[in-house]
């Protein structure tokens, strides 16, 4: 089975770089979506994911044009949870999760810190608060995934210059501290499971030509629980795919 992540920065805008044409060559059984920044009303192509032979959930913000998140997948969930109950992470489109017979899965939009300290507060509170409902919910799910944009950089060589982003939301100590936390709930960084090295990231800036030189961050995660160690094959970071100023991972499960 072959599980995206992928932080579009825009559904609409990815659809028009072509984005529809690579997800049918990519042939995945479930795409996580990140940063959708749309209702599926305003998806003038949405009948081309059914005939590429998809179900689709949206989980929009209430905010147009904003965060919001997406599972689409080849089998029929056997339920979809939209939020997770808490208003303010709700009302932004955070968090979905699809059940399906031998594992359920999340597509979760952390939010950034980067635009002040008022946004930095709200981080710190979604990451208390999140940790805390999937402690509750693994021990409902304790087969479970969670797919997307964490908005944080775990170790040093998840960033191309630890030192200058010592004081960078994204890469701040407790965010940091958070990540480690979270891993010691019960959760493997599937990536790393399978790849020490470095130079492997996940999303660059649109300045400074970052993506050509590779100066990038490691922020997009599949977390799985400990219970899942079993069924994982392979991860792969998928750089060459440009709809975005983030690019695809790949998780592959064998069942």
């Amino acid at each position: 089975m072959k599980i995206i992540s992928y932080n579009v920065n825009g559904i609409r805008a990815a659809i028009n770089k072509d984005w529809l044409a690579w997800l049918q060559a990519t042939d995945a059984d479930v795409v996580c979506l990140q940063e959708i920044k749309a209702t599926p009303d305003q998806i003038a192509d949405i009948v081309l994911l059914e005939q590429l032979g998809y179900k689709h959930y949206w989980f929009p913000a209430e905010k147009k044009g904003y965060s919001g998140t997406a599972i689409l997948s080849k089998t029929e969930p056997k339920h979809v949870e939209y939020g997770c109950g808490i208003e303010a992470y709700d009302r932004e489109g955070r968090v979905i999760r699809a059940d399906f017979e031998d594992f359920s899965i999340i597509s979760a939009y952390f939010p950034s810190g980067s635009s002040g300290e008022e946004r930095q507060l709200f981080k710190y509170q979604f990451l208390d608060d999140f940790a805390d409902y999937i402690a509750r919910l693994k021990l409902e799910f304790p087969r479970l995934i969670i797919s997307g944009d964490y908005n944080i950089c775990h170790k040093a060589i998840d960033i191309h210059n630890p030192k200058s982003n010592a004081k960078s939301s994204g890469f701040l100590p407790e965010e940091r501290a958070w990540m480690d936390s979270f891993v010691n709930l019960g959760f493997i960084d599937t990536f790393r499971h399978f790849n020490a090295d470095p130079h492997h990231y996940t999303w660059w800036s649109y300045r400074a030509g970052a993506r050509g030189k590779n100066l990038g961050w490691r922020i997009d995660y599949h977390m799985a629980t400990n219970e899942m160690a079993q069924h994982l094959k392979r991860v792969a970071i998928l750089p060459e795919a440009k709809h975005s100023d983030h690019c695809p991972v790949l998780l592959e499960l064998a069942f």
